[in-house]
């Protein structure tokens, strides 16, 4: 799934993610000298074997656990760098046998902290596993990847309709976004896609002992999932991808879909609103999509300053939403946070739903150990978001195709999403300047010859529809069992306690719905 990304300045992590100090204490990695002869060179990721300790920090779960692993940065160079990678896990009870990894999207999120905050959803595995998540490379303490201070203002300018009277220009402001990013995310960032994240996640299920991987992911972990499967098609143990990302759309395409999808939830998150006397946009629906606009467009011309000392932009308010709209459950706060912005000129309640900021450029080591907490640059999400997604995709169209493009692409999205529209289109054009992606994923993640596994689609999905579910399952073959999730939100498993069964039996009881079953307005119709 594509995200937000944001133009704020530098700002400390724990400004706005809280002071979590992770103590993850160390494995033993085999000496390069206990490789076999003649394999690969990586006998010794795969031999290894984590060391867990409880996780330190005022934020951290007692019951969470941490730990690491070594990885190469470059597979097709074992032995020219390695990179650690941070872990979490919540013990099972009794005598589990063995464990779920999950990945809970992005990309670019931090799976320990999704573990430290959202581990309770979970409990009902570990009745039967040690449920664990990850930092991805790049992610997080992982070698975390960033922009720049300027990088992704200087996107969105370069983008604007106002500025593009010389293309140009627009299309140098991009290269130098481009530049910036590889400058301040050193040796991790050639290596940072799907493909190499997949590599990481088999070395992670040989060091926790699982002769299969049972894996759960959301959003783009499902693309993660699938891409692992291609590849390590006999290591795929029970698997189920929820909120299905697509492997086939361009980026573009991928961006429209995204801002149609935000632009109905938004719409029906208005309706909800107006239904309330305390909506600070009034009691008429329409009147209030109105209002919206105007909100972001006064302040893309008028930026009110923040209590962390930058200017937040219209931008920054349309990524804030975006990340509000994802679950009807943040509906209440997010319409809190708005009123105290419309009404006081309060930003704090809606910069609570953005990410943003950087650190200054990256050392280049030899080996990556795991970055303390205060060097993770708060631009790491959008930044390693867009450093993945261009690392998926292979297509990279020239500046005469952008320049000759770009008017119609810029209409389309703003007719798909006035609000949401320029800051995805922004994203999109970030992959300028940067090189070719893969194929891989393209091509070859397709027809699989796997065990069955889950794919859940939610009907009312903002971020990825449910013709992805569909085309995926497509194209996996007859691998892929479907669940339809008649609701709205992104994902099924935290908001329907229907999905959430059917998920748990498969991956405690090897249970599987009837393909094509359903949940939610007929919830057991189906069954």
């Amino acid at each position: 799934m594509l995200t937000k990304l944001s133009t704020r300045p530098p700002v400390r992590s724990c400004a706005v993610t809280g002071a979590v100090g992770l103590a993850l204490l160390g494995l033993g990695l085999p000496a390069a000298g206990t490789r076999d002869a003649g394999d690969d060179g990586l006998s010794r990721f795969y031999e290894q074997r984590i060391s867990w300790s409880k996780c330190e920090g005022m934020e951290m779960p007692s019951d969470l656990q941490c730990g690491k692993i070594t990885v190469p940065v470059d597979y097709s160079a074992p032995g020219k760098g390695t990179l650690e990678l941070a872990l979490a896990r919540i013990r099972g009870t009794g005598d589990p046998r063995g464990s779920v990894v999950l990945n809970f999207g992005g990309p670019g999120g931090s799976g320990v902290l999704g573990l430290a905050h959202g581990g309770k959803e979970f409990m009902g595995l570990t009745d039967d596993y040690d449920v664990v998540s990850f930092d991805p490379r790049g992610v997080g303490r992982s070698a975390p990847v960033s922009c720049g201070a300027e990088a992704t203002g200087q996107a969105l300018e370069a983008t604007d309709g106002e500025d593009m009277s010389d293309p140009r220009e627009a299309m140098a402001q991009l290269r130098e976004v481009a530049a910036e990013c590889a400058e301040h995310s050193g040796p991790v960032l050639p290596h940072i896609g799907t493909v190499d994240v997949a590599r990481d996640l088999d070395v992670m299920r040989a060091a926790l002992g699982d002769k299969k991987l049972n894996y759960l992911g959301f959003s783009y972990g499902t693309r993660l999932g699938a891409v692992y499967a291609a590849r390590f098609s006999d290591k795929v143990g029970r698997f189920v991808l929820d909120g299905v990302d697509t492997l086939t759309e361009p980026l573009p395409e991928q961006g429209l879909a995204a801002a149609a999808g935000q632009q109905k939830a938004l719409e029906s998150f208005l309706t909800w609103c107006t239904d309330d006397i305390a909506c600070p946009f009034g009691q008429d629906p329409r009147e209030a999509r109105r209002q919206m606009l105007d909100l972001v467009e006064s302040l893309d011309e008028s930026p009110v300053a923040s209590d962390f000392g930058f200017e937040f932009t219209g931008q920054d308010l349309a990524g804030a939403i975006g990340q509000g709209l994802y679950s009807r459950e943040l509906w209440p706060l997010l319409q809190r946070a708005l009123a105290q912005l419309m009404e006081d000129g309060d930003t704090r309640g809606v910069e609570a739903f953005a990410t943003g900021g950087v650190t200054a450029p990256l050392p280049v080591r030899e080996h990556e150990p795991l970055a303390d907490e205060e060097e993770i640059p708060l631009d790491n999400l959008p930044a390693a978001l867009m450093a993945v997604n261009c690392a998926d995709d292979p297509d990279r169209p020239s500046a005469e195709e952008i320049t000759r493009d770009l008017a119609g692409l810029r209409a389309r999205y703003e007719r798909a999403s006035p609000v949401f529209g320029p800051y995805r289109l922004a994203q999109v054009l970030m992959c300028y300047g940067r090189p070719r992606g893969t194929d891989y994923i393209r091509d070859d993640v397709k027809d699989l010859d796997t065990p069955k596994m889950l794919l859940v689609g939610t009907r009312g999905d903002p971020a990825t529809p449910y013709r992805w579910t569909v085309e995926t399952a497509e194209r996996l073959g007859s691998s892929a069992v479907v669940l339809d999730n008649r609701a709205e939100g992104h994902t099924g498993y935290g908001s329907s306690e229907c999905v959430r069964r059917k998920v748990d039996d498969f991956l405690r009881y090897g249970s599987l719905p009837r393909n094509g079953s359903s949940c939610g307005s007929e919830e057991d119709a189906a069954d």
